[in-house]
């Protein structure tokens, strides 16, 4: 973990020009009603109910994360009917679950304070675009981001770590790579920086995440947001002086 006063995160934050969130986790807990994990697990049951148990490894079977369930079955049938089906009702899910969203702590002021010193943000996710709107709306922050919400397209074999999102972002903000920061909480995140050539700062908000982030490479990570909240402020005040 970063050291909350660190000099390290002081130089990897001042920089920055452009920030772009991973959504679920940075910014909310989407399934806090309902945990990801049992999400995942009604995929995995929609699939053995059609008979397509074998569709999925052992491992995919008992994977936490439905976006990986998801993106396993398009790899296997891309573009068909069954991936539509399947797309479509995570979508349900992800939208049913935005009235339970918990925010993450420390985010709202983050993203408020960004935007008012003048760094362009930008969501990248591999969540449907219209769940994030709803839940950045319900929050009077839509307006901090908008239109730069990047997530899932029809096309599951971009979903990150492919880093389309995050170059969809770039280009559209006409962003410098050299002066962009992506905070995510998986590997998959720090992955699509990594292949888009941008800063990562990883949000591990247990053990397990940190031990993720830590083997996936990623090298600079924080348990909470605090400090880059503190960080962004400090950054703000110096540059109005």
């Amino acid at each position: 973990m970063i050291d909350e006063s660190s000099e390290k995160l002081r130089n990897l934050i001042e920089p920055v020009r452009f920030a772009l969130f991973d959504f679920d986790g940075p910014v909310c807990r989407l399934f806090a009603g309902r945990a990801a994990d049992e999400v995942a697990k009604d995929l995995v049951q929609r699939l053995e109910e059609r008979g397509l148990r074998g569709l999925l490894t052992p491992g995919e079977r008992e994977e936490p994360d439905p976006y990986i369930v998801l993106r396993a079955v398009h790899r296997r049938h891309p573009r068909s009917d069954l991936v539509d089906e399947l797309e479509r009702w995570l979508t349900q899910q992800e939208l049913d679950a935005v009235a339970s969203a918990w925010p993450t702590a420390h985010v709202d002021p983050l993203i408020q304070t960004w935007y008012a010193i003048g760094t362009r943000l930008a969501v990248t996710t591999n969540n449907a675009p219209d769940p994030v709107n709803r839940y950045l709306h319900s929050r009077g922050l839509l307006a901090c981001f908008a239109p730069h919400i990047y997530g899932r397209t029809a096309d599951l074999s971009l979903l990150k770590p492919h880093p389309h999102c995050v170059q969809r972002a770039l280009g559209a903000m006409g962003a410098d790579r050299r002066l962009t920061l992506m905070i995510g909480d998986a590997p998959s995140d720090y992955e699509a920086a990594r292949r888009a050539g941008v800063r990562f700062l990883g949000y591990a908000r247990n053990k397990r995440k940190a031990a993720l982030l830590h083997e996936a490479g990623a090298r600079h990570l924080v348990s909470s947001l605090e400090p880059v909240l503190d960080t962004v402020r400090a950054a703000g005040e110096h540059k109005a002086r």
